[in-house]
């Protein structure tokens, strides 16, 4: 029903910056939510941010708040993660979810993109 591809990961060392984009491929309403989350080695999955597709109201973590902007284009389906001020502990692989607005949980997900930050 829902498929989802995100790119843009890769190496970059601490302080730099990467943009995350996440294709939305099935029908899209303006109630839903679209999220990106991380899971890093040895760690549980994480909640990085969320976006809602109709009034583009916007959830972050605290642990990026300030250094991570989620953002979407409604007329290409994609949802962007702009990361900047990368820090070590921001490694992981981050995954694209998406959520329809009546459930309590992200249902649909991505296959995931590589974040490394180095030292």
């Amino acid at each position: 029903q829902v498929q989802l591809a995100e790119s843009g990961g890769g190496l970059v060392q601490a302080g730099g910056s990467l943009r995350l984009s996440c294709a939305v491929s099935g029908r899209t309403f303006s109630s839903d939510s679209m999220g990106w989350f991380r899971r890093a080695p040895g760690k549980e999955r994480e909640s990085v941010a969320s976006i809602t597709w109709g009034d583009g109201r916007t959830y972050y973590g605290d642990s990026v708040k300030g250094r991570f902007t989620i953002s979407r284009d409604n007329a290409k389906n994609t949802v962007y993660l702009q990361m900047n001020n990368l820090r070590p502990d921001d490694t992981a692989v981050y995954y694209c979810a998406a959520k329809a607005g009546w459930r309590s949980t992200y249902n649909y997900w991505g296959q995931g993109t590589q974040v490394t930050v180095s030292s």
